[in-house]
């Protein structure tokens, strides 16, 4: 399993979701309202939807992480290094990260429990999205305090599945890349835009 630099690897993390934010900011808020809650296609989700569907977990993840990491700040505990990802964690991230071209490496269905409701309220989902985001960016700078090896975060599937706290990052922003192209393609394709030129580069472009 690869093994990481962590300072390296939570600053390359945080980045990620400086440009998801700045993705939502440049290609989802500017559009209005009934275009972010338009149905690209019978069965397919809205932009709204999928940034609710993120949501959904962040509202399990993020305060999951931040008792771990308080837990374990209150035990002064060395902090190594390096950290080495575990084999469920990384091929959790691997089957979630969109290819460069932001095709998907594998194709999976949510659970029932994670599928959005196709009537939302725009405006709250996109204030929350960027929340949990904001909240995820402090995470990943007190994540550089603690043993992202050492600390296990258990998944949605089960309290007894768990991932390291630095599988946990991956596996969610992974995951968040992957449904932010979805969110945009929806855009695009409801505006009769070109959803198949949308890759990973729109995650990764300067702000401008």
């Amino acid at each position: 399993m690869p093994t990481f630099h962590s300072a390296r690897l939570l600053g390359d993390l945080q980045r990620d979701v400086n440009n998801l934010l700045a993705a939502a900011d440049r290609y989802l808020a500017p559009q209005p309202h009934d275009i972010l809650l338009q149905q690209p296609a019978p069965g397919s989700w809205s932009a709204i939807q999928c940034l609710e569907h993120l949501n959904g977990y962040g509202r399990y993840y993020l305060p999951a992480i931040d008792e771990s990491f308080r837990k374990f700040l209150a035990q002064n505990r060395p902090v190594p290094e390096n950290f080495r990802s575990g084999w469920l964690g990384n091929y959790f991230t691997q089957s979630m990260m969109p290819k460069a071209d932001g095709g998907l490496k594998m194709k999976m269905q949510s659970p029932k429990n994670h599928r959005p409701s196709p009537t939302l309220d725009a405006a709250q989902i996109m204030e929350e999205f960027q929340a949990q985001q904001e909240w995820m960016l402090s995470l990943l700078q007190a994540a550089k305090r603690v043993d992202i090896g050492g600390i296990r975060i258990p998944t949605t599937l089960s309290k007894l599945v768990a991932l390291k706290a630095g599988d946990t990052f991956r596996f969610l922003i992974a995951h968040a890349q992957r449904h932010m192209l979805q969110a945009i393609r929806s855009v695009e394709n409801v505006r009769g835009g070109d959803a198949a030129a949308v890759t990973l580069q729109y995650l990764s472009e300067p702000v401008r």
